[in-house]
């Protein structure tokens, strides 16, 4: 599916969209089509990769005050300066009524220097823990961050959770061992490259507690080439 369908107001809406800095495949750095993608998608939850510059200090890529007015959502407080909205280029963005409680910064082992952020959130659904990320390169260092990320998890009270982000792994299925049995992955489709799009490497898991309604790829319109990833986004109920 291309477009999102409205959103049943009963659903949990999440979406997951690497931006690249907000270059697009024409080369122009446009935070305002990012923006307009977002708004486009009506999402409650959204995780975003790459929102910050490369190079210290790492300056946001997607302006906190674009994000209000013209995404129309809110920004989560997990950046570690005042110049980014994220953490190693994770940020989190928030619908009407979302608001974060807490969040937790992972650092995550790797030839790269990557992170992960364990956000937990209060809204219409209830409570609900967002677990935000961009894996890296290698098989066996996604491996040992998926493994970091879990055993975090371990140690936090029960909750609805859903992962959240690129993780770079081009196989359909194999390479996700680490978030078995807790997380049932799933595949909104292929994302990446935005021109001929071969591979699914932006990700949603659920964990107990949620379970997925729809998902898909937003591949028309400018998502087509405002990114070299095109966003992700899946429709979820809450169990029982």
């Amino acid at each position: 599916m291309q477009v999102p369908p409205p959103k049943d107001p009963a659903h949990l809406r999440v979406a997951s969209y690497n931006i690249r800095k907000c270059i697009g495949l024409d080369r122009r750095r446009d935070p305002h089509r990012i923006a307009r993608i977002l708004r486009g998608i009506g999402a409650d939850i959204v995780a975003l990769q790459e929102a910050d510059r490369r190079l210290p200090p790492r300056r946001a890529a997607l302006p906190p005050q674009v994000i209000v007015e013209e995404a129309g959502m809110t920004l989560a407080p997990l950046a570690k300066t005042k110049v980014s909205i994220g953490w190693h280029g994770n940020a989190l963005l928030l619908g009407s009524g979302w608001q974060l409680t807490n969040a937790d910064h992972l650092p995550l082992p790797g030839l790269e220097p990557r992170g992960a952020v364990i956000a937990e959130l209060s809204g219409p659904m209830g409570p609900l823990r967002a677990v935000i990320t961009h894996l890296g390169l290698r098989r066996r260092d996604r491996q040992r961050q998926m493994t970091v990320m879990m055993a975090a998890l371990a140690a936090l009270p029960a909750r609805p959770t859903v992962l959240l982000g690129d993780l770079n792994e081009w196989s359909p299925m194999a390479g996700f061992a680490p978030l078995d049995p807790y997380f049932t992955l799933h595949n909104p489709g292929r994302s990446f490259p935005a021109w001929r799009p071969m591979a699914a490497l932006d990700r949603v898991a659920t964990g107990p507690g949620l379970s997925l309604i729809a998902s898909g790829v937003l591949r028309q319109g400018p998502a087509a080439r405002a990114s070299d990833h095109l966003p992700v986004w899946a429709d979820l109920s809450r169990d029982g």
